[in-house]
């Protein structure tokens, strides 16, 4: 008695693969530039003679750098695994990943065309990758095993 294996990884599924690859190397960017102006004591100066509202604000979007890295992480890890929670976990992923741009969208101080030209790559993506990891046959064979 043979045991059939999972097919491969191929196909269209290299596209929200790469997707993912990027997102997690952005995103060990951010923490790495998180890292460094931490490192700095003027900044740690600077930050104590602000208000408390601005350090729960720097304390908050780095909890949200760590924890988008290791979501992403681990999600990378169930895509190498070929694991059956992948598209539940990744369509989740992608919906976090709108609602990150859209919180940047709104709240942040970066130039209006950066965070509506991120949000509408956001949204793309989600859009697009959603509907091919819920419809896919390939995605079916590969992660959930007919």
């Amino acid at each position: 008695m043979t045991l059939e294996s999972k097919p491969r990884i191929g196909g269209w599924l290299w596209l929200p693969f790469i997707w993912l690859i990027l997102t997690l190397l952005a995103s060990t960017l951010v923490l790495a530039r998180y890292c460094i102006w931490l490192l700095s004591d003027q900044v740690w100066h600077e930050l104590l003679m602000q208000s408390h509202t601005l350090l729960i604000q720097v304390v908050a979007s780095l909890v949200t750098a760590i924890g988008v890295w290791i979501y992403s992480g681990w999600i990378t890890w169930l895509f190498y695994q070929r694991s059956s929670r992948l598209p539940r976990h990744y369509i989740i992923w992608l919906l976090l990943t709108v609602a990150l741009a859209l919180k940047s969208w709104a709240f942040s101080p970066v130039s209006e065309a950066i965070a509506t030209r991120n949000l509408l790559i956001s949204l793309l993506a989600a859009a697009i990758f959603a509907i091919y990891l819920r419809r896919s046959a390939r995605v079916k064979a590969t992660f959930i095993g007919r």
